[in-house]
């Protein structure tokens, strides 16, 4: 399927895709005509003009049904470039047939036309939330809300349609919720109105639950219920911080989203206070510390940082944060607290490895490296260790590859391979690569045929014979890439003879393997 931003209009055009050729719809007169009549069209090779099967040719399409996705629009807030409401295009999709014979039945259409009504209903419903959500970000709520509305009347609408989405649909309108949330939190709404709006969430979230969702609106209902001026809020802004936070009771799974929704909503209106007051008391404490550094208070945040934070990650926002005021002092600070932290800790002492570096502290930029190889081992690190070790490489090398040695599944293993061939440590790659797939064994061979050859062919053969006993004669051909691998380690060896007495008695003991035989003659 292909996006088209501009609708059906001529200006259009239709994106490449897998890097080939882009076209506008004007050079296109019968994907024109699908996307301005709203019809399927089924096109043979043989009616396209020059521009188009040169344009059909770098897709790959042949004879080919187009079909437009078409969605229907029925608020003034959702209209096309030219400003038509009621049905637009919004991409077509295309279905390709190689027999120059063949004709769509009724069949054929009425299959392209339900998979593009998934697609056009989901292309639509991303282009409309990312609206919803610019008008939340500018503070234009009652326009967000519009554009909302129109979104979830025609989900519900078209459930039909979004059924086939399988388990998406749940995310779809987690998703929509959160909007909503964030729309009614940014709109100038009276009490009155956030009633009705927390009402008819209640009435949305009832048929979703017809349906057997259970997830969708609870979110937008309780931001409907609460807006700003619940007892509980305006005493937290007041900067009356409690154990519950703005909560009356037990405060819901999705109170942290909640909480960190508002602190954008707050951030947008510049209202400084209110937002550490909320973030206090709701426990964003990186927020918290993160704005408190943002507005200079460098002393507090690093005093409280040093008290309250509990992740690594946290460490390196709040190290981020004062790094951007210029309290590198500060930065370097907090963030060798954070690799006292919760892990991962990897990226934290990345960072702080460079920020030593650049504030002339080598010793802590060597330590915070070799921590960060230690947590998350990566090529990238290795090099990094070895340039500010300098004379001392040759130290620090054992530790690393100990490090390697004891990475376990947190580690990637073809990076801890790759430096196991990298430092010489061949038996240590041929000890990582056991039970690992084929790519990393023939890694390990291109240096283990030359310095280990024994282990080499046994590795080689093992693999070929798996596939062989088995009888996959779809792998047959990866089993003779194994053989050939084989063959080089017995030619290292110096035993061509030895690899013509194990060639012959395979063949004998598969002969009736006829494609495999045929293969075996390339050897």
């Amino acid at each position: 399927a292909e996006s088209m931003e501009g609708g059906g209009g001529g200006q259009a055009l239709l994106p490449p895709w897998r890097g080939r050729v882009a076209a506008s719809l004007d050079e296109l007169p019968f994907c024109r005509q699908a996307a301005t009549s709203g019809q399927p069209l089924f096109v043979p090779l043989d009616r396209l003009g020059i521009s188009e099967l040169h344009w059909f040719q770098t897709q790959n399409l042949e004879h080919t049904l187009i079909v437009p996705l078409m969605v229907g629009v029925r608020s003034s807030l959702a209209v096309d470039e030219q400003g038509q409401p009621g049905q637009r295009c919004v991409g077509l999709a295309f279905a390709s047939f190689s027999d120059p014979h063949f004709r769509p039945s009724k069949g054929h259409y009425t299959f392209a036309q339900d998979i593009a009504a998934q697609c056009a209903l989901a292309i639509q419903k991303t282009q409309l939330l990312e609206q919803a959500r610019r008008f939340s970000e500018a503070g234009e709520g009652q326009n967000a809300i519009g554009i909302l509305q129109t979104i979830t009347e025609e989900c519900l609408d078209q459930w039909d349609v979004l059924s086939e989405f399988g388990d998406d649909i749940s995310a779809l309108f987690e998703e929509l919720g959160a909007a909503w949330a964030e729309a009614i939190l940014t709109a100038d709404l009276t009490r009155a109105e956030r009633r009705e709006w927390a009402e008819q969430f209640a009435t949305w979230q009832d048929d979703l639950r017809h349906y057997g969702l259970e997830v969708g609106f609870a979110m937008a209902r309780v931001a409907a219920e609460q807006g700003w001026d619940t007892p509980a809020i305006q005493r937290v802004f007041r900067g009356e911080i409690s154990r519950t936070g703005i909560w009356e009771g037990e405060p819901p799974d999705f109170a942290d989203e909640l909480a960190r929704m508002r602190l954008e909503i707050l951030e947008r209106q510049g209202r400084d206070q209110e937002y550490l007051y909320l973030a206090e008391a709701e426990g964003q404490i990186a927020h918290y510390l993160i704005k408190l550094a943002r507005l200079g208070r460098t002393a507090q945040a690093v005093d409280e940082g040093l008290r309250y934070l509990t992740t690594a990650n946290d460490a390196l926002m709040l190290a981020k944060a004062l790094q951007e005021r210029g309290e590198l002092r500060a930065a370097l600070r907090i963030a060798q607290h954070g690799l006292t932290l919760a892990e991962p800790r990897a990226e934290l002492a990345a960072w702080l490895s460079g920020l030593a570096e650049r504030m002339g502290r080598h010793d802590v930029a060597l330590r915070a490296a070799e921590l960060s190889f230690r947590s998350a081992p990566s090529p990238e690190m290795w090099e990094r260790l070895e340039a500010l070790a300098g004379e001392n490489w040759p130290a620090l090398q054992p530790r690393l590859l100990d490090a390697l040695r004891q990475a376990g599944p947190r580690a990637d293993p073809e990076v801890v391979v790759e430096l196991f061939l990298r430092a010489g440590a061949l038996d240590d790659a041929i000890a990582a690569v056991q039970g690992n797939d084929g790519r990393l064994l023939d890694r390990v061979l291109d240096v283990a045929i030359a310095r280990r050859p024994e282990w080499a062919a046994q590795a080689a053969i093992a693999q070929a014979d798996r596939i062989i006993n088995a009888g996959d004669a779809q792998r047959y051909d990866l089993a003779v890439h194994w053989l050939r691998r084989a063959r080089e380690a017995y030619r290292a060896m110096g035993r061509p003879g030895d690899w013509q007495v194990y060639l012959s008695a395979l063949r004998a003991a598969h002969g009736r393997k006829h494609k495999l035989m045929g293969l075996l003659g390339e050897l």
